[in-house]
């Protein structure tokens, strides 16, 4: 009587028996490649999702500068505009599914422009932090007063002596503020120097968020 042939296949000239050892081995290894594959799709997946959420927070002039599908674009517009959460939701998997789309250079386009988009707001925010430095100091000391006017000759001298001397007076407490612990008030000087000094910085500051050039002198 003759044996029935096993069941079974060849790998690389190797006859493999189903169910033997190496079966079992080769076949876990094939289910471990498979299970990494769809991680990674899973991953690229989710990261174009939130590349698609982020769009809609980009400028209106970054978003001109982007290669992409008129459709694509027309999604975010769409859904910029979606107020119900339901609504949004799918149109939000609609614009991943249209990101899953893009060509390498455009995807690279889009995170270019969010990462400009990033700096151009670390850099607004340096601003403002530099101009508020400006504003406390230039009310602080008179030093500094000539070291604003040596950084910035071109301001108006008589209104900014002006503002700081009707801005020292409005921040001294009286005494009722005193006794109740009150922080001085600002007023209205306090606000225009502000303005005053930012405005200035706007035309000539072009640092870096990790320089301090251009801060007053606090020593």
């Amino acid at each position: 009587m003759s044996r029935k042939p096993k069941k079974g296949y060849f790998v690389r000239g190797q006859f493999v028996a189903e169910g033997s050892e190496l079966d079992l081995e080769l076949k876990a290894e094939l289910k471990g490649t498979t299970e990494s594959s769809k991680t990674d799709l899973k991953r690229e997946s989710t990261e174009l999702q939130k590349l698609g959420e982020a769009l809609l927070t980009l400028r209106a002039d970054l978003m001109q500068g982007l290669p992409l599908p008129e459709k694509l674009a027309d999604a975010v517009e769409h859904a910029q505009r979606i107020t119900n959460f339901e609504g949004k939701r799918r149109q939000m998997q609609f614009i991943g599914k249209l990101m899953r789309g893009l060509d390498p250079e455009a995807l690279q386009a889009v995170r270019d422009a969010l990462e400009a988009q990033r700096r151009g707001s670390a850099q607004d925010a340096l601003s403002l932090h530099q101009a508020e430095q400006w504003r406390d100091d230039l009310i602080a000391r008179d030093e500094a007063f000539e070291q604003w006017l040596s950084a910035h000759p071109t301001t108006d001298t008589q209104q900014l002596r002006a503002l700081i001397r009707q801005a020292r007076k409005d921040v001294q407490p009286d005494a009722e503020s005193i006794s109740k612990g009150l922080a001085p008030r600002h007023g209205r000087a306090y606000r225009e120097i502000f303005q005053l000094v930012k405005d200035e910085l706007s035309g000539v500051n072009a640092q870096t968020p990790d320089s301090d050039e251009g801060l007053p002198n606090l020593r």
